[in-house]
């Protein structure tokens, strides 16, 4: 089961991030723009959504595209939640108990990659291309 240190180990891995605690819980920013968080059972939250956010850990991460997002909840039902806020920006949020840990890995870091400036996306993939540099192949 992944946890919030999971979330913590993956986002010191990435250039200019930051964890703030918030009213809500724990949240992640690169350069002060938020791109994952700690879920908290508001009231504006739909009614079934706030049940399973107020029992279970529930993290939200920024994506790409409001496509993005339904194509996740579409595909696994089951980790990701449908719409729990009615901000109009792309975000998904997910069950950490059901989410295993390379996905939790790839939407950390793409949630990253939506609000980081070009310049820490280019120092972090010269960074993972150093890395891939150095591994041995075989």
């Amino acid at each position: 089961m992944a946890t919030l240190d999971d979330v913590r180990r993956i986002a010191r891995a990435l250039p200019g991030s930051e964890e703030r605690v918030t009213t809500g819980g724990a949240a992640w920013f690169v350069r002060g723009r938020l791109y994952a968080w700690e879920c908290h059972p508001w009231p504006s939250i739909p009614d079934d959504m706030r049940e399973i956010i107020a029992s279970e850990l529930v993290v939200g991460v920024k994506v790409g595209d409001p496509v993005d997002a339904l194509a996740l909840v579409e595909m696994a039902p089951e980790v990701f939640l449908r719409t729990t806020t009615a901000w109009g920006e792309p975000k998904v949020a997910f069950r950490m108990a059901r989410i295993d840990a390379d996905h939790l890995g790839e939407l950390v870091t793409e949630a990253w990659r939506v609000q980081a400036p070009k310049y820490l996306r280019r120092e972090f993939d010269a960074a993972e291309a150093a890395r891939a540099a150095d591994l041995p192949r075989g």
